[in-house]
């Protein structure tokens, strides 16, 4: 198995855990020096501001610290940030691919690291505490930011990313049952149980933020022979071949999802939480060093589930590294430009 791939396992394995141990596990992460964390190491890329970049070099003699968590989409933006913050002319120190959410999140808070992408329902249920998502996604960012403020993280406007559960079918299957939305899947569930078929993972089986959940919420009646338990990367290659099962769990960013073709089925009852990506960044930084939030204004509202899904698939279908991607995509939008 790729560490790629063991990123992505690694993220479907600890979303959403239960409050009361993650706040366990936070008390417990405060207290061990280090908290999991990796010694870092300098960026060192020759940068400038691209011609839709913030212009000028704002942060000339910051000496600024980005982390992330372990999966590939995380690594992606933790070094779209550090490249970012060296064309604005800071130093940058590398302290992504941290194990866990716990880890990144301490690092920030701490100060350990001054700035990382985090996910606005991970803030809202796994950090804080929260059992029911936000349906409206700018409202669910607002009581983060507003709340986690407390913790001394200020949480920048979120991007259009929005990396959340989802279930989705190949090309043959959508074309002959027509589904489009998961009420459409509702209904041919109650017409006729037997026609469909799910493979996924096991936690999302077992969740109620997951499959059991998602079937209340829409009165789905597919017989319980009829869900597949299997592994995150198998669960896609099932999905696309279409004889094991009719649709199948996926992360909307997911580049498997295009490079295999399957159709995202949408979440018209807006059931599952909003995952939108947005800068967190420590308090103390942002007010040493204000200029962040300007420079990472543009590059965020650059950010959607079209350009995830293409720059995860780049890293984990095409065995792209994560820097090269990220560096990339800012040349090509023209946010930095090399030289």
């Amino acid at each position: 198995m790729s560490i790629q791939r063991k990123h992505r396992n690694h993220r479907q394995q600890s979303r959403l855990r239960r409050a009361a141990l993650l706040a366990t596990a936070l008390l417990a992460c405060t207290a061990l020096s280090g908290c999991g964390l990796v010694s870092g190491s300098a960026m060192s890329d020759d940068v400038s501001p691209g011609p839709d970049g913030y212009p000028g070099r704002p942060l000339e003699g910051a000496q600024l610290t980005v982390t992330s968590k372990e999966f590939t989409e995380q690594i992606v933006l933790g070094q779209i940030m550090g490249i970012v913050f060296e064309a604005a002319g800071a130093t940058v120190i590398d302290k992504t691919s941290i194990q866990g959410s716990i880890g990144a999140r301490e690092a920030v808070k701490s100060g350990t690291a001054d700035a990382t992408y985090e996910y606005t329902g991970t803030g809202w249920i796994t950090y804080l505490g929260h059992a029911k998502p936000i349906a409206d996604p700018h409202k669910q960012w607002q009581v983060v930011r507003d709340e986690d403020a407390k913790n001394g993280i200020v949480w920048l406007p979120p991007s259009k990313l929005n990396n959340t559960y989802a279930l989705a079918l190949n090309t043959a299957h959508q074309k002959k049952l027509g589904l489009h939305t998961l009420s459409d899947v509702a209904r041919l569930s109650r017409k006729s149980p037997g026609a469909l078929s799910m493979c996924v993972e096991n936690e999302f089986s077992a969740r109620n933020d997951g499959y059991p959940g998602m079937a209340r919420a829409y009165g789905m009646k597919i017989p319980p022979a009829n869900i597949r338990r299997m592994t995150g990367g198998v669960v896609y290659t099932e999905t696309a071949k279409g004889s094991t099962c009719t649709l199948g769990e996926v992360f909307t960013t997911d580049g498997r999802i295009k490079a295999m073709q399957l159709h995202v089925l949408a979440d018209d009852k807006h059931f599952f939480p909003n995952y939108n990506a947005a800068p967190a960044i420590n308090s103390a930084s942002l007010k040493k060093h204000p200029k962040i939030a300007e420079v990472l204004a543009p590059i965020t509202k650059a950010l959607d589930n079209t350009v995830a899904q293409r720059l995860n698939r780049q890293v984990d279908v095409d065995g792209q590294d994560p820097h090269k991607v990220a560096l990339d995509w800012l040349v090509e939008a023209g946010f930095v430009k090399e030289g």
